[in-house]
C-alpha cells in the first residue's frame, strides 16, 4: 500500500508527530480522491463504534453511501480550493490546499486526484505538507545542545548565525586546497560535506547548492536521492 493511500473504500492508519492520523480514499465525481483527518483516541474510539453500527445498519439495507459523502463535505464545504504543487522533490506533484475563506488558515491538504503525475496519491512527505502550516509541534526557535551536555538550550538567531559562521570558516580555513598534485587551481574546500535536507523545497535547494559551491566544497548530496 502505498503512503497515504488506501485501497478504494478502506482505510489505513499511521502515527504522524503523536496524533493518530486516518487515511480514506474514497470517488468522487472526477475520480478518486484521498483524506485525512487527525484523530484523538476518543475520536478513533466514537468512530470505530459508530462504523460498527454502521456496518449493522448496512447490513439491514440501509444505504449509508450519502451520509458518508455528506461527512466529508462538512469539513471543506465552505473552503476555498487552490491547487498547488507538492514544494519537494522534482516530481512535482498535485496538491489540492483547502483554506478557510474568513481566516486564509490552511484547512488541510490533500492530493489532486486530476493531476496527470499523481493522480491524487502522495508520498509520506508529500501527504505531511499539511503540518507546514499547521502543526502545534513544531519548533519555531533556535536549540543549542553543548558538547557533553543533556539539554537543549534556546538561542536566538544571530547567536546561530554568528556561530554557524564561525565554524564553517574554521573548518574551510583548515582544509581548503588551492591547487591540485598537477598545479592546477581548483579551489575546493575538503573539509565540509553536505548531505542536503529532505525537508528543503526545489527553491531553497538550488540556492543552498549554490552557496555550498562557492565555498569550494565537492562532497554535495541530497538526501532525498540517497
Amino acid at each position: 500500500m502505498k503512503a497515504g493511500t488506501a485501497s478504494s473504500g478502506g482505510t489505513a492508519s499511521r502515527h504522524d508527530c503523536g496524533i493518530r492520523t486516518v487515511v480514506m480514499r474514497g470517488k468522487s465525481s472526477s475520480g478518486e480522491r484521498t483524506q485525512s483527518m487527525k484523530l484523538t483516541r476518543r475520536d478513533f474510539l466514537k468512530i470505530s463504534s459508530a462504523a460498527t453500527a454502521g456496518l449493522a445498519l448496512s447490513g439491514m439495507g440501509f444505504n449509508l453511501t450519502p451520509v458518508q459523502a455528506y461527512t466529508w463535505e462538512l469539513r471543506t464545504k465552505d473552503a476555498k480550493e487552490t491547487p498547488t504543487i507538492c514544494c519537494y522533490c522534482a516530481v512535482g506533484c498535485g496538491i489540492i490546499c483547502h483554506t478557510d475563506k474568513k481566516t486564509g488558515q490552511v484547512i488541510y491538504t490533500e492530493g489532486d486526484a486530476d493531476h496527470p503525475i499523481n493522480g491524487g496519491a502522495l508520498c509520506a512527505k508529500g501527504a505531511s505538507s499539511y503540518q507546514l502550516a499547521q502543526n502545534p509541534k513544531r519548533v519555531t526557535k533556535v536549540l543549542y545542545r553543548a558538547p557533553n551536555s543533556d539539554k537543549w538550550v534556546a538561542k536566538d538567531w544571530k547567536w546561530a548565525l554568528q556561530e554557524i559562521a564561525k565554524r564553517v570558516k574554521k573548518s574551510r580555513d583548515a582544509s581548503f586546497v588551492e591547487k591540485n598534485a598537477q598545479g592546477q587551481v581548483v579551489n575546493r574546500c575538503m573539509g565540509i560535506a553536505s548531505v542536503g535536507s529532505a525537508a528543503m523545497d526545489n527553491e531553497e535547494c538550488w540556492i543552498y547548492q549554490g552557496m555550498l559551491r562557492a565555498l569550494g566544497l565537492v562532497y554535495i548530496e541530497h538526501q532525498a536521492r540517497i
